[in-house]
């Protein structure tokens, strides 16, 4: 059974539907650690819940991004994972933890590639169809190679109308409703693959 991590920062709507998937077994995997950067991280709760190990890792003001990330890598690598899952992690991960799990990182960002990469994409897509620029956004999953922002291959994407009397908060709620199944099949999708070879 594939072992999974599933990095978070908040809410963990999206772990929540990873955690769902795999105990009904519709996503033949296993869960086997979740880590916070943030103490508060109501994912954490979703976490003990499930009985997976709930972990939170701090960065230290004194601490470099380079060292932190190799902090971390310690820490996932302790679970042994096949797949690291960045569900709602909002830190630029370095080569620090890269490097660790080549080709063994899957980020989701609420657009589509090539647009609004980092944070606050959807508020940004929101902003863009007020002024006329586009008519739709979307999510995307893809894996994370390197320190680029939301830039490595794509593994799987949706588009996500926006109509007109949307407001930022029933977009967002859209948008959250076409990430679950969206992350969960293509999760579905490369343990099957890897499964084959």
């Amino acid at each position: 059974m594939p072992r999974l991590v599933i990095l978070i920062s908040g809410n963990g709507s999206n772990l929540q539907a990873i955690l769902d998937a795999c105990a009904s077994g519709e996503l033949a995997a296993q869960v086997v650690a979740v880590v916070a950067n943030k103490a508060e991280a109501y994912g954490l709760e979703r976490a003990r819940r499930a009985q997976v190990p709930a972990i939170v890792k701090l960065k230290r003001a004194d601490q470099t991004r380079a060292a932190y990330d190799a902090e971390l890598a310690e820490v996932v690598a302790a679970y042994a994972p096949d797949w690291i899952v960045l569900a709602g992690w909002m830190r630029v991960l370095s080569m620090n933890f890269l490097g660790r799990f080549p080709q063994r990182v899957i980020n989701l960002h609420p657009a589509l590639p090539g647009q609004f990469p980092g944070t606050h994409a959807i508020e940004r897509a929101f902003e863009a169809y007020q002024r006329g620029e586009l008519t739709h956004t979307g999510v995307m999953v893809h894996l994370v190679p390197d320190e680029g922002v939301d830039s490595g291959p794509v593994l799987a994407q949706a588009d996500v109308p926006i109509s007109p009397d949307d407001t930022l908060a029933t977009l967002e709620a859209r948008v959250h409703q076409v990430e679950h199944p969206l992350l969960v099949n293509t999760l579905k999708e490369v343990v099957r693959e890897e499964s084959q070879i």
